[in-house]
């Protein structure tokens, strides 16, 4: 993934961004809230490790900004935070829209298990979002193509892409169609409360 690192001091800076290129990341490297909003605002990126307490934007401002950036894909937002930060602290920053949070001095192990969960997270965005975007449906059966060019149920398409399961009933009116006019009353049928 790429990664910025939002973070005024040196020393910290290139022990994060050493521990993510030995992961394999990308690694964007800024010295302020500013600068690290400048730099997403140009090349927008899916995950921001960023300090708290910085010059310009602070982290939780830095936060909001990319909260409020419209036709931007889902940010993974992880702050550094001190041992001690109180629970205020905490709740602010969550309102903030801060994903996780990080305690120095930084934890090898604990940023590659936060960054797992950030992957996964991320992934599922990206399904949501494709199953909001456009999709090719059959105006007369209903079914679905895939990227195969292969057409599905909508049930099956879904399932497929998110594992959502189904159950299924008939509404009141497709009763009566189906029923061929016949409808609730012709089969002396009792409706459900």
């Amino acid at each position: 993934m790429k990664i910025l690192i939002a973070e005024d001091d040196p020393v910290s800076v290139k022990i994060l961004q050493f521990t993510l290129q030995h992961y394999g990341h990308e690694v964007v490297t800024s010295a302020s809230g500013t600068e690290a909003w400048e730099a997403f605002d140009r090349d927008p990126v899916r995950v921001i490790v960023s300090d708290w307490m910085m010059p310009g934007l602070d982290g939780l401002e830095l936060c909001q900004k990319v909260r409020q950036r419209t036709k931007t894909d889902y940010t993974y937002f992880i702050l550094l935070t001190a041992i001690n930060t109180g629970r205020d602290n905490l709740r602010k920053a969550m309102d903030a829209g801060i994903d996780d949070f990080l305690t120095k001095p930084l934890d090898r192990e604990a940023i590659l298990m936060r960054l797992r969960v950030a992957e996964r997270i991320l992934e599922y965005t990206t399904q949501i979002r494709q199953l909001k975007e456009l999709i090719p449906i059959c105006m007369y059966c209903k079914r679905v193509r895939d990227d195969t060019n292969y057409w599905d149920q909508v049930e099956t398409y879904i399932h497929t892409h998110t594992g959502s399961q189904f159950s299924h009933g008939i509404c009141p009116e497709c009763f009566d169609k189906q029923m061929g006019g016949l409808g609730r009353t012709g089969l002396n049928v009792t409706p459900l409360p």
